[in-house]
């Protein structure tokens, strides 16, 4: 912070945890590029897909009913419900007591980290992550600890688990955990969670999973028919287990602007979760809520086509980086991204900006999701059309001078 906003009134006023908050650096570089025609934006974690129909007609109907009022704190009932069939479907059946619908992914995290986290606790965080995940608990007031993902020769992540548990310890309050993982594509292993889960049990440390790609993973598990889907928690935990597990509507379901998701907690949270949806939002928008309800009801349909879309988009981009001399980049096994290394970048940021400025190429910086991002870039693959990433591989290779 400099002397002159120090001196401020705003400044003077600031708690110190704001006042050191860093503005996004995927922004920085989306500000540098929105507006131009001649840019491609892939910085951005959402697909150029918009929502489906029958999602915007369900949420146009509610709006033409009138459902323009407040709802249960904890989302509509017969949404709850939906959603506790939908995880069933997936996983050991939590129940819709134990839903809390929220409004967005990112509201949910925070909730969780203000029923636990409070200042001067210790939070374990894997990254690098979504900066959102790591920025939550500094602003309540509390230390995060960083535990790396290690890239190998051919640049796929992957976790040092004795490395994890020796962080994690009674001292630590919160293990946060995005798997699959934004940006790298990393997902945890099922001997992995358990091996977590156990080590948190013993140090009375609560996780909180972000598991908002699950059914974004490109290999043949999952539950018969229903398509791929990352293992969870959920799959290991008895209700009573210090867990919580946040969702979105956003990724699987092509909502990123409807702003919707869900928790799924023990039942000796789930008052306290109403309580502070109360003091942060009230409760998620009706109509928003209708439209969630007609998402899940054709997810047995719609994701798995989704995931092939996206897995001929992940094939395409990651054939055409891993060509590039002086590129280092394996194929994500979860997620929307190609986590990528380019030799001799140093600064991301700066690479990323000149990207923009002289290539019209919109990438995210790997600064923005920590210093263990740094040299690298992230590429959102998500695309209705393929041939986008064609121009964008063209692009990146003029840069390269290629």
């Amino acid at each position: 912070m400099g002397a002159a906003q120090a001196n401020s009134p705003a400044g003077a006023i600031l708690r110190p945890a704001i006042a050191a908050l860093s503005g996004s650096a995927i922004r920085e570089v989306a500000n540098a590029g929105i507006g131009r025609a001649d840019v491609l934006p892939f910085w951005f974690g959402e697909s150029d897909e918009v929502t489906p129909p029958a999602v915007r007609e369900a949420a146009a109907e509610s709006l033409r009913r009138g459902e323009t009022f407040y709802s249960h704190n904890l989302g509509l009932p017969e949404l709850r419900e939906a959603i506790a069939a939908y995880t069933a479907r997936l996983h050991p059946a939590p129940g819709p007591g134990r839903i809390a619908v929220t409004s967005s992914g990112v509201s949910a995290l925070m909730i969780a980290m203000q029923m636990l986290v409070g200042a001067g606790d210790e939070v374990v965080a894997v990254v690098p992550v979504w900066p959102n995940l790591t920025a939550q608990p500094a602003i309540l007031g509390a230390q995060v600890v960083r535990v790396a993902l290690r890239p190998d020769a051919r640049g796929a992540w992957g976790l040092d688990l004795d490395a994890l548990r020796a962080a994690v310890t009674s001292r630590t309050r919160v293990l946060l955990v995005n798997a699959p993982n934004n940006p790298t594509g990393w997902v945890l292993r099922r001997d992995e969670q358990r091996a977590l889960l156990d080590h948190c049990r013993a140090t009375r440390t609560w996780i909180v999973a972000d598991e908002v790609y699950e059914r974004i993973v490109f290999d043949d598990a999952g539950p018969a028919g229903r398509g791929p889907c990352a293992p969870s928690f959920l799959d290991l935990a008895t209700p009573e287990d210090p867990l919580v597990v946040v969702h979105s509507f956003s990724k699987t379901f092509l909502m990123t602007g409807w702003r919707l998701g869900w928790m799924v907690l023990p039942p000796a949270l789930v008052d306290a979760a109403g309580k502070l949806l109360e003091f942060n939002s009230s409760c998620a928008p009706v109509f928003v809520q209708r439209g969630a309800q007609a998402a899940l009801a054709m997810a047995e349909d719609f994701v798995p086509a989704l995931v092939a879309r996206l897995r001929a988009c992940r094939d395409r981009l990651s054939a055409g980086l891993e060509a590039l001399p002086g590129v280092t980049a394996a194929p994500p096994t979860g997620g929307l991204y190609a986590f990528f290394r380019v030799q001799g970048c140093d600064d991301s940021l700066a690479w990323a900006k000149s990207l923009v400025a002289e290539h019209g190429l919109g990438l995210a910086p790997g600064v923005a999701f920590g210093p263990e991002g740094e040299g690298w870039l992230r590429w959102c693959f998500a695309s209705r059309e393929p041939e986008r990433l064609d121009e964008g591989l063209r692009r990146l290779a003029r840069a390269l001078g290629l």
